[in-house]
């Protein structure tokens, strides 16, 4: 007599039906996050939250099937790959090389300073030192998805400096929280720690391999993607989605942070002249949202209603230290040597958004059947929604109340793009005109723009104008030119900053 699964496997209208049943039950969840995601923007709640909680919804309705720990670590785990290398991509090198050291900073010695905070707290309540190191290491890196998410959805212009640093240290603190993850969780099973310095040095050694690996996969990246010509453009996005999870894949296998490897290959590969840019930026921009919505709703399907009502006070203890206590204290201690202002700080602190990464690690000692896992994993969980839900609700509040907000006008995305497969000898700049720039209320004909360099295109309300020899520049215009190469800082001088800076 078969057995259920070797019916499916040998009955191909079994199959089907389970296929399109699954797909079905994704393309809905995806589709209702997708619709609702413009509401929530709205009225202030975070996206990813949302995500989180129709995953919630959906487990409580759907079959035990969907709740696979296993499966959604290693879903949550690629996902992740996508999210952080969309955000390298996005990085400018020039901003990024300014914040580098007091972000770095945070992800590090500000990560295990807030774990060990928490496990203080934890042991208060009545955890053991193990387990409350254990959740102190899960929840004290910022999460990459929800940052991003935030701050790019929130509609404000942060100072370059808060802004970068909080994004650098959003990007490059998941590995110092995975790693202590896993040896803790390590500890867990075997019953104890080994040697405290044992630990340092196996932080050091995967960070140090992780680094090597991106700089290496970022450096050859650069050269092939420059080189290789491919018969279509959609290639070249699968070309960068190729090195994204070799970034990851190659330091994983010796040992070292595939995730610090991704965000630093991006960073290489998005400050570099790529072929086809607005492509492979727009095709990445996709996969690390649709790897967001796909992540917060598989975790959220893990959740037990019951379990996390039970574990309600313990965690909105576990929130508000983390918030009013862990985070600010170890922030205001990194960022003092830097001279940051007392809003920058506040600041920071309070965007230091939780998201699926915490509750993405919570599930792996679940999945290693450590025992008081699946407590742990409710408790964090519990966390991380009234973390991301209360500062991130208040981005837009906290921007006003300590005043990071950059003066002028919000830059808008450029109206026109343009894409290249091949390199061409001239670039193409676009400039958002501000009223300080120099060229503004000039008419084009009296601009002394370099030989070689013309207009291409004027948008102006939404409408692409054409460019003639009388035609005044105005505050909010986008222009964009052609321009050789050795002309580019002249042009610079008259424009401003350019769009992508």
């Amino acid at each position: 007599m078969m057995t259920s699964a070797e019916s499916l496997i040998t009955d191909p209208v079994a199959i089907g039906w389970s296929i399109g049943w699954m797909l079905s039950v994704a393309g809905a969840l995806i589709l209702i996050s997708v619709i609702f995601s413009r509401t929530s923007e709205k009225i202030g709640f975070p996206a990813v939250l949302l995500f989180l909680g129709i995953g919630l919804a959906a487990g409580y309705f759907l079959p035990l099937d969907f709740a696979n720990f296993d499966l959604a670590f290693r879903i949550g785990t690629v996902a992740l790959v996508l999210i952080l290398f969309d955000g390298g991509l996005n990085t400018p090198w020039k901003t990024a090389r300014a914040h580098l050291v007091p972000a770095s900073i945070l992800a590090t010695v500000g990560v295990a300073g807030t774990a060990v905070l928490m496990a203080v707290a934890g042991y208060l309540l009545g955890l053991s030192w193990i387990e409350a190191l254990l959740i102190g290491a899960i929840v004290s890196s910022t999460d990459a998805a929800a940052v991003f998410s935030a701050l790019r959805g929130s509609g404000v212009q942060l100072r370059r400096r808060v802004g970068a640093t909080l994004e650098l240290e959003s990007g490059l603190n998941d590995p110092m929280a995975i790693i202590l993850t896993i040896t803790l969780t390590s500890a867990l099973i075997q019953g104890g720690l080994g040697h405290p310095l044992h630990l340092v040095m196996d932080i050091a050694l995967q960070l140090a391999v992780g680094l090597a690996a991106g700089l290496a996969v970022g450096w050859c990246g650069q050269k092939l993607v420059q080189r290789v010509r491919v018969p279509a453009a959609g290639l070249y996005p699968a070309l960068t989605l190729a090195l994204a999870l070799l970034a990851f894949g190659i330091p994983s296998l010796f040992m070292g942070s595939g995730f610090l490897a991704v965000y630093v290959a991006a960073l290489m590969l998005g400050n570099k002249r790529l072929p086809y840019r607005p492509g492979i930026l727009r095709v990445h921009d996709a996969l690390a949202w649709l790897g967001q919505i796909t992540m917060f709703l598989v975790l959220g399907l893990l959740a037990i209603p019951s379990m996390l009502a039970s574990a309600g006070w313990h965690g909105l203890i576990l929130a508000l230290v983390l918030a009013l206590l862990a985070r600010p204290l170890m922030v205001t201690l990194c960022l003092l040597p830097f001279r940051f202002s007392a809003g920058d700080t506040a600041f920071i602190s309070w965007v230091g958004l939780r998201g699926a990464v915490p509750i993405l690690l919570a599930s792996y000692p679940v999945m290693l059947g450590v025992e008081g896992a699946l407590e742990i994993f409710h408790l964090v969980f519990f966390v991380v929604v009234v973390n991301a839900l209360i500062p991130g609700a208040t981005i837009r509040w906290a921007v006003q109340w300590f005043k990071v907000e950059r003066a002028g006008r919000e830059r808008p995305p450029p109206v026109l793009e343009i894409n290249a497969q091949e390199e061409l000898p001239v670039r193409i700049l676009s400039f958002y005109i501000e009223p300080a720039a120099l060229v503004t209320g000039i008419p084009t004909n009296e601009l002394p723009l370099p030989e070689g360099s013309d207009f291409l295109a004027l948008v102006r309300s939404g409408q692409v104008q054409t460019v003639k020899s009388d035609t005044v520049l105005i505050e909010g215009d986008h222009v964009h030119l052609l321009v050789r190469p050795e002309n580019m800082r002249a042009i610079e001088l008259l424009f401003g900053l350019r769009e992508e800076d």
